[in-house]
């Protein structure tokens, strides 16, 4: 029987994936169905959380919108995300970033970036 479910993860798992961290800002283009019409929306932040894996595989983004923060978790293997971009690299020494939640304003999206660190 295990045999049977590990052939159809095979099958739904995406054949070209983006690699990128914890710590590294994206864009994630996700398809929106609206009625019968489809179109792509993009989602811009930094990557807070990476977990799981195979076809559970998932990630948090977390952005800032008008004072507010929003986090948002997409599955990596989904075929309603189109593509993640990746924008900046970020150096960080954890796992999950959770501590971003209680920074305010500009603090709140930073993380080293990676060009920064390989200087000085």
């Amino acid at each position: 029987m295990s045999k049977i479910i590990e052939k159809i993860n095979q099958e739904q798992l995406k054949k070209e994936v983006t690699t990128f961290t914890v710590g590294d800002s994206v864009k994630v283009h996700t398809r929106v169905v609206e009625g019968d019409k489809e179109r792509i929306q993009i989602f811009a932040g930094i990557v807070i959380a990476h977990k799981g894996c195979g076809i559970n595989e998932a990630f948090t983004v977390r952005k800032i919108s008008y004072g507010e923060g929003v986090e948002r978790v997409f599955p990596l293997h989904s075929p309603k995300v189109a593509k993640v971009e990746v924008t900046k690299t970020g150096r960080v020494r954890r796992a999950r970033l959770h501590y971003l939640r209680q920074r305010q304003g500009k603090d709140a999206m930073s993380v080293k970036d990676q060009a920064q660190t390989a200087e000085g």
